[in-house]
């Protein structure tokens, strides 16, 4: 029988410097060790899972001493969850962080002339910020090692199953964390989430198993609106009318602050309900958003940035490094739902949006005509194929192109083409300042870049935002 190889243990190793994602590291003889779980100043034991020749990770196994930036994580879930993971650093610290995530990332992987990075836009509100938040049920809770350790150790029972309402454990697929009190979110979305957890098991309506696909309560998702509107879509395994019309019911007159409450049958073996059809139980089907003076609607299925105020920031820069005069034709690049575009719109000649996603183009019409903008068009398609030739002789000239890509960034043909079109200025939002500085690297070849602000959408992550101006040589 082949032997188990013994993890490696690295001994009283001081945390020197934050690495990015959310990791640190130390070096030891030059070889670099990204650490989980620890921040600069701790001194710690640490045991590998990964160990390469010039490069190593893993986690803590027992702090020797603190970091004195550490702070006392205000969340019972703290570590556990996998969210949030920046707790034990003050708000300034972790601004500090991101701050240098984007200057290392642009410096390292774009390797182009860079002018003095702007200081990061931090948040005033650093807790309860988010508008959307998505919970999951299901008959199985994710027993942290700490819980498991004081069950051995005073000989008690372990049972995992039951009925369990809160969020997926990280690197663990069939099991949740239980969860009393998240503090993403104002309330009441807590309470929400506990009565449907407490009614159901109540009634003995039969949580979701993932790993079998069996059971009926799956999912929820609540989203809330500055102008106080509230929505709240329940995803279910199956129908059963009954079951349906008593949970409903019940949140609707416990919580009569819901102003759309939907539901949504998934029979499907994944959670996403992009291809699936959410129904309107009581109330518009939808919530208004505010941006400025621009209103927004906002369905189960639209994207939506889910940090309000922040994104009032976001845009703001965004609209300010596009130098509008009014008389501009602007190219706003996975347009999503026509936020970025309809932010700016008054300072533009033309609004010409492009997004993959049908659903979401179909919103953005609808935002336009919202807000009585006749200037505004919005195409469906992937925008590689889109923006070919044709379409920009169709459309007019570029003068200012705004690109906000997924976190994988722009694909190399796109690159290619905005190469082509040369338009004066391109306005670059990006969640992933990796993939945006290799593509930064590509346009360098008729680009510069003058301008480059991080803002920090979602305080306690290690999750960041940068916005990069560029201007043809």
């Amino acid at each position: 029988m082949k032997k188990r190889r013994q993890p490696t243990i690295l001994q009283n190793i001081l945390v020197e410097d934050y690495a990015a994602e959310g990791k640190s590291l130390a070096k030891i003889d030059g070889k670099v060790i990204f650490i989980e779980r620890a921040v600069p100043g701790d001194t710690v034991d640490i045991q590998l899972f990964k160990n390469k020749k010039d490069w190593a990770e893993g986690f803590p196994i027992n702090f020797i001493s603190l970091s004195k930036d550490r702070v006392e994580p205000f969340c019972a879930h703290f570590q556990i969850c996998g969210g949030c993971q920046w707790q034990m650093l003050p708000y300034q610290k972790q601004l500090a962080f991101k701050q240098k995530q984007v200057s290392d990332n642009l410096k390292r992987i774009g390797k182009i002339d860079l002018p003095e990075i702007l200081p990061i836009v931090g948040a005033e509100q650093t807790q309860f910020y988010r508008n959307k938040i998505e919970y999951t049920f299901a008959n199985k809770r994710y027993v942290p090692d700490e819980e498991l350790a004081y069950l051995k150790h005073n000989n008690l029972p372990f049972n995992n199953e039951g009925s369990f309402g809160g969020f997926h454990a990280k690197g663990v697929f069939d099991k949740v964390v239980e969860i009393k009190k998240c503090y993403l979110q104002a309330e009441p979305t807590n309470e929400i989430r506990n009565a449907i957890t407490a009614f159901c098991i109540q009634n003995n309506y039969p949580f979701y198993d993932i790993k079998n696909h069996t059971g009926w309560l799956r999912n929820i998702m609540v989203r809330i609106a500055t102008t106080g509107e509230w929505m709240v879509n329940i995803m279910l395994g199956f129908e059963k009318e009954k079951w349906r019309t008593d949970l409903l019911d019940f949140v609707l007159q416990k919580f009569p602050t819901i102003t759309t409450l939907l539901y949504t049958i998934n029979t499907k073996f994944n959670d996403s309900i992009y291809d699936l059809t959410p129904v309107a139980y009581y109330g518009k089907g939808f919530i208004e958003e505010k941006l400025e003076q621009y209103k927004y609607n906002i369905s189960p299925k639209s994207f939506f940035q889910t940090n309000t105020k922040q994104a009032e920031k976001l845009y703001n820069i965004t609209r300010d490094f596009a130098e509008l005069t009014g008389s501009e034709t602007v190219y706003d690049l996975y347009c999503g739902t026509g936020s970025i575009g309809i932010f700016v719109s008054n300072k533009a000649k033309k609004i010409i949006g492009v997004e993959t996603v049908s659903d979401a183009v179909e919103v953005a019409k609808i935002n336009a005509s919202l807000n009585n903008i006749t200037h505004a068009h919005f195409f469906a398609g992937d925008v590689i194929k889109v923006c070919d030739d044709i379409f920009f002789a169709t459309h007019g000239k570029a003068d200012v192109i705004i690109t906000d890509p997924p976190r994988a960034g722009m694909h190399e043909k796109l690159i290619t083409k905005l190469l082509e079109i040369a338009a004066p200025i391109i306005v670059y939002v990006s969640c992933n300042p990796a993939t945006q500085a290799r593509d930064l690297a590509l346009l360098n070849a008729k680009y510069i870049v003058t301008k480059v602000q991080p803002v920090d959408m979602f305080p306690h992550t290690h999750h960041i935002e940068n916005v990069v101006q560029l201007k043809l040589r």
